[in-house]
């Protein structure tokens, strides 16, 4: 089949042969240079498709961190990996009978294989509504103030692009969740980290949050429990920051998806239950109460006050459209999962939680050079690390990198979360495992371990045994 050059050449030596030889000639001298020039610019032609300009700002700064490290474990030890903040990973901790049997139940009665409304059905919306009661003490939750998503992640990423602008910004935790800046950096909108205090457990420093907050903030995002820090806010500290958001107008994002993994002990207060005139938009879901993070089912909760949220309301039913809504399949078991999950497997998985980090705590606080901070809820633990007492160690990247190349225990870098000389472990791994690494990370420090010599004290220990005087004379 001719291509349609040769067709359109064709064409015109046709034409050409109809004009008399001098004529002909000029012509078909003129077209063959034309024709050259074409032929030329064809072969120049390539593809061109480019990457949209929000696929190229957006970016997961945990993976490109990891990826651009060395691991590679000691091919004499298993690899224990404390960085996963997946809890099924190791196998240990599984979902209770009844939410299986919630599931299976809606595969088998086969009725909810079609498409769902795009903010969910009314029956799982208003299960959640009723679910999340505890949150509503100040205006009461209806199944129109839920939104179905893809997972609390998903949620977040609504929440973002419901209620902040291009050239805007946001104000996220530091450390804090690194896909706070992966939803927001694709839009345009600039993240602002305040700083949490770690000698305070975590609290926010509130002076440096408000120092933050200009013309252009749109939204303040807090994490409570936390991931990382596994910190759980007082109900004065919440308090505070609902203050400050009051005073200067602004919507609150609280990312609550570890409401329920507060350890005895502790009490935990939501932003909404404590919010008599800020707006919350409140993100939660299945993920890691559940034991299923891949069922991907997640929930916005608008707790509006003063009919703020009236816009913010709809641009959520229109961002909601772009995904058609959550699994069917999980939306039908929703309700009874919610309903009929005893109170003993969530008291049973905080206990578990709990002492493994009692666990971890005791072992890791008797190593020189670390100092963790024991967590209130979540599932994970901040340790710090003296990198002056580790000459050898150029960071907390190099640290965790020769941890895995000499003991096959990987733990995240606090790079990750936006914070230096920090490294994050997970407490959901086993018991034996958690024992294991911990031994293994004290083996590690003990033998990069050396203090700078450069004080009094170091001095003297320096010294002959023999050339010191109890007495004081030498």
């Amino acid at each position: 089949m001719a291509t349609k050059v040769e067709q359109t050449t064709n064409e015109v030596l046709h034409f050409i042969g109809n004009f008399n030889s001098k004529d002909k000639n000029r012509l078909n001298t003129e077209f063959k240079r034309k024709l050259l020039r074409r032929q030329s610019t064809v072969r120049d032609l390539k593809w061109n498709v480019q990457c949209s300009d929000f696929a190229q700002k957006t970016h997961n700064p945990i993976r490109a961190i990891v990826d651009g490290m060395k691991i590679e474990p000691n091919p004499d030890k298993r690899m224990i990996a404390l960085s996963i903040g997946d809890p099924t990973t190791f196998g240990n901790l599984q979902p209770a009978e009844e939410i299986l049997d919630a599931m299976k139940q809606v595969i088998d009665e086969k009725n909810f294989n079609g498409y769902a409304p795009s903010v969910g059905f009314i029956e799982a919306r208003e299960a959640v509504a009723e679910y999340s009661a505890h949150q509503g003490k100040i205006k009461e939750i209806s199944g129109k103030d839920v939104i179905l998503c893809s997972g609390c992640s998903c949620s977040l990423d609504l929440c973002i692009a419901a209620i902040a602008n291009e050239g805007q910004n946001i104000l996220i935790p530091k450390p804090g969740f690194s896909i706070y800046k992966t939803l927001a950096e694709g839009f345009g909108i600039e993240c602002r980290s305040y700083n949490l205090i770690p000698e305070r457990g975590w609290e926010i420093d509130l002076d440096h949050l408000e120092e933050l907050i200009d013309e252009n903030t749109a939204a303040i995002i807090v994490t409570n429990p936390s991931n990382p820090c596994g910190s759980v806010f007082t109900e004065s500290h919440t308090l505070d920051i609902i203050e400050i958001a009051e005073r200067h107008f602004l919507p609150i994002i609280a990312d609550e998806i570890y409401e329920h993994f507060v350890f005895p002990g502790n009490e935990y207060h939501s932003f909404a239950s404590l919010s008599k005139n800020v707006p919350v938009l409140s993100c939660g879901g299945l993920t890691k109460r559940f034991l299923v993070p891949g069922w991907r089912l997640g929930w916005i909760i608008v707790h509006d006050r003063h009919g703020a949220l009236q816009d913010i309301r709809k641009g959520l039913l229109n961002l909601s459209a772009r995904i058609l809504g959550p699994n069917s399949l999980v939306q039908g078991a929703l309700p009874a999962i919610l309903k009929n999950t005893p109170q003993k497997f969530y008291d049973g998985l905080v206990e578990t939680l709990q002492n493994h980090a009692n666990i971890a705590y005791q072992l890791l606080k008797e190593i020189r050079g670390l100092t963790p901070i024991m967590p209130k809820g979540a599932m994970y633990m901040m340790v710090e690390i003296d990198m002056k007492n580790f000459p050898d160690i150029n960071d907390e990247l190099d640290f965790v990198q020769k941890l895995v190349s000499e003991q096959s225990v990987f733990c995240l870098p606090g790079k990750c979360f936006d914070i230096d000389n920090f490294m994050r472990i997970v407490l959901t791994v086993p018991k034996e495992m958690i024992i294991e690494a911990c031994e293994r990370i004290n083996e590690f420090c003990e033998h990069h371990y050396k203090p700078p010599k450069n004080g009094f004290h170091d001095e003297i220990d320096d010294l002959p045994i023999d050339f010191i005087d109890i007495n004081g004379e030498n």
